[in-house]
């Protein structure tokens, strides 16, 4: 069997001790195949948040293993963990997480300037990315100037310049309205037959449709996939 991109086994994560220990995750067992894109749901409190920071090198488990493309993660270094979450993952986020009085350009450039491109090379890889999101006559306007679905365009490209293997969203149309959400997760699609792994969190059933299958978290466990 070829490795998956996401791989875990036993995955546990716990908060507090004792009597007052929170089980956010238990015994999480699952596989993501490249190019795949997934959808993650569950109520309030039922674990997809933190098994999202956990696949994204944000937090370690607490028992049990995560693969990312074949590799430990929990055997590599805060400095490995901190490179994998600038090379190999994008994040988009409800909140855009924009720099307002910076440009469109510039906001994008920002995560090749720690993975130390050349000035000439991020300037190139930005345009080319803000024209795949449709933003090629907005990339001199500062962030605030923009929309929000345009601000979450923006956002996207920055998640994509230094070609993760993997992109995770986090409730990416919470803040947006119904016909902007919608063109935003025909974004999402497109890359995904583009051959970008897609894991999307949200509350809303008509988004996961978007993806190719859900997961279905409740207590800590995943209870459908």
């Amino acid at each position: 069997m070829a490795t998956a991109l996401i791989e875990t086994a036993g995955l546990c994560k716990y908060f507090g001790k004792a009597s007052s220990m929170v089980r956010a995750l238990q015994d999480v067992t699952l596989r993501i195949e490249r190019e795949d894109f997934v959808a993650i749901m569950g109520a309030s409190g039922s674990g997809k948040s933190t098994f999202m920071h956990i696949v994204g090198c944000l937090a370690a488990p607490s028992a049990g293993t995560y693969l990312l493309d074949g590799i430990d993660t929990c055997r590599l270094s805060s400095t490995d963990l901190a490179r994998t979450r600038n090379r190999e993952i994008g994040f988009v986020f409800q909140s855009f997480n924009l720099l307002p009085r910076f440009s469109v350009l510039h906001n994008v450039e920002l995560p090749m300037v720690y993975a130390a491109w050349g000035r000439e090379q991020r300037r190139e890889r930005a345009q080319e990315l803000l024209r795949t999101v449709g933003l090629a006559d907005r990339m001199d306007h500062c962030a605030s100037e923009l929309s929000g679905g345009q601000q979450q365009r923006v956002a996207i490209a920055r998640a994509l310049v230094n070609s993760p293997k993997l992109l995770l969203a986090d409730e990416p149309t919470g803040a947006l309205d119904s016909q902007t959400g919608t063109q935003i997760m025909e974004l999402f699609q497109r890359l995904n037959r583009d051959g970008i792994t897609i894991v999307l969190v949200t509350h809303d059933a008509g988004i996961a449709s978007y993806a190719n299958r859900t997961l279905l978290f409740h207590d800590g466990r995943v209870v459908d996939q």
